[in-house]
């Protein structure tokens, strides 16, 4: 494309990372701005195709505002950087997380190709603009996805400016990149991007760009290639290490029930960890999964407005989720207004969610106990959520139904309700709860064949050999008393 003052710039520079919302999904907030570079050659206009080449399988889009510099930067101070801004544009810093492993995070390859960076279609005058005022709003075929301001930076524009003009001359005509909120994903072929930035009156109009399949990469170097990490970074969320829940301690939590999870925590000294006055719209299923929190508080009409609309934490929460976790709401156990609703709910078992978990209401229940996703909730309930809550926060400590919950923590799930599992006891929870469900099952025979409960039940003394010999026979694993 022509770029937007005439010539090339000598220089696109991009920040990893510099929204809150974003270092949430990522799990790291830095102390400092971080760059890369990408060629001026990857600059593209409004309606030019992005091109995912054959075999890559994670082409991300990044909706972004976009700085022009202006004049000549050498040395300047956080205080003056935004003066030496002449432009403000939308972009998008696309890239394919397949060729990232590659490059060891100069990103030549994965967010360098022709076309990556399209920016436009109008340039805003910066001297008409608040910088801290910005508004930036991505969509993917129509439906919004990022939607934050500039007032949330970690490093606003003018510390940018100031940091690199320390050791690199800004040229006029250079772009910067400010970074991305949270809610970039990945895109395919036949998908519509669109990215615009507002502020002040002014808005660059959308910046679209198909999504368009290309020819395979030919092969005189490094080639596609995707695995869990590629997959985690791409989604946009901090990566969660297999072992925090591996099919063993899966399996193991699946085997035991609810209740006797329960009383094994009471005997470690941790009473509170069941989620009060929530049921299930499966009885008959069971759940197990990671948590992913989501916070709300009480209705302010007014915050609501800033809030509550669009790519809301409420929705942001569900484009979080990764294969088995669980979300976990904080409703207050106000069950007067629905916090999940059949489209949400489809949407999160489409990510791979293995549940969730609401002391609140629950809007579209026939449809949502029709999907099979284990839902457990306060209570049914029509009205939609604006009614008493606003959707504050993801991925923070929050009570449910009487618990605390923390991101990570793991839930299981039965017909008795939910517990909450902290990841470092599970392992001896199963061991434990295997051995009581077994001298259960045998208090159970004897109980049947007409023996009194008095010193059986609990298992005393008098009983203990019988329930070795028992075991024997029964070729129950696990200790025996």
């Amino acid at each position: 494309m022509t770029h937007p003052l005439g010539n090339p710039p000598s220089k696109i520079i991009a920040v990893h990372l510099n929204y809150p919302s974003r270092a949430k999904e990522r799990g790291r907030a830095p102390s400092q701005p971080s760059y890369f570079l990408k060629p001026p050659s990857s600059l593209s206009g409004t309606k030019e195709a992005i091109i995912r080449p054959e075999g890559c399988e994670l082409l991300g889009f990044e909706g972004e505002i976009a700085l022009v510099i202006g004049s000549r930067a050498q040395h300047v101070t956080p205080e003056d950087g935004w003066s030496y801004v002449r432009w403000v544009t939308a972009a998008n810093d696309a890239g394919v997380y397949d060729l990232r492993y590659a490059d060891s995070g100069s990103n030549v390859r994965s967010k360098g190709a022709d076309g990556f960076t399209p920016i436009g279609p109008r340039l805003l005058d910066a001297r008409e603009l608040d910088p801290a005022a910005l508004q930036l709003r991505t969509w993917v075929n129509s439906e919004l996805v990022q939607d934050d301001t500039s007032d949330t930076l970690l490093f606003p524009f003018g510390q940018l400016v100031a940091d690199l003009s320390r050791l690199v001359t800004l040229e006029p005509g250079d772009v910067i990149l400010t970074g991305t909120p949270a809610g970039a994903s990945v895109v395919s072929p036949g998908d519509l991007v669109e990215v615009e930035v507002s502020g002040g009156g002014l808005s660059t109009g959308r910046l679209r760009n198909p999504i368009a399949a290309g020819p395979a990469l030919d092969p005189y170097g490094a080639m596609p290639r995707v695995g869990p990490a590629e997959r985690e970074a791409a989604y946009g969320s901090a990566y969660i290490p297999e072992p925090l829940l591996g099919k063993e301690i899966e399996d193991g939590l699946r085997s035991v029930a609810v209740a006797t999870l329960s009383a094994q925590l009471r005997k470690r000294g941790l009473p509170h960890m069941s989620i009060d006055g929530v049921r299930p719209t499966q009885p008959g299923t069971g759940m197990v999964g990671v948590a992913h929190t989501l916070r709300y508080l009480p209705l302010r009409e007014d915050l609501f407005q800033k809030y509550g609309n669009d790519m809301n934490a409420q929705k942001r929460a569900i484009e979080e989720l990764r294969p088995g976790q669980i979300l976990v709401m904080d409703a207050r156990r106000d069950t007067s207004a629905g916090t999940l609703g059949d489209i949400l709910a489809l949407r999160a078992q489409q990510r791979g969610a293995a549940g969730v978990v609401t002391d609140g209401g629950l809007r579209d229940s026939a449809a949502v106990t029709d999907l099979g996703l284990p839902v457990y909730h306060g209570g049914e309930h029509p009205s939609v959520l604006g009614r008493r809550h606003v959707p504050w926060d993801t991925g923070v400590p929050i009570a449910c139904g009487g618990a605390l919950v923390q991101p990570g923590d793991l839930l299981v799930g039965d017909a008795d309700g939910v517990v909450v599992v902290p990841p470092e006891l599970a392992g001896e929870l199963i061991a434990d709860c295997r051995e009581q469900e077994a001298q259960e099952r045998f208090i159970t025979e004897q109980v049947r064949a007409g023996h009194g409960i008095e010193g059986l039940y609990p298992l005393g003394p008098q009983w203990r050999e019988a329930y070795k010999q028992w075991r024997k026979q029964h070729d129950v694993g696990g200790e025996s008393l």
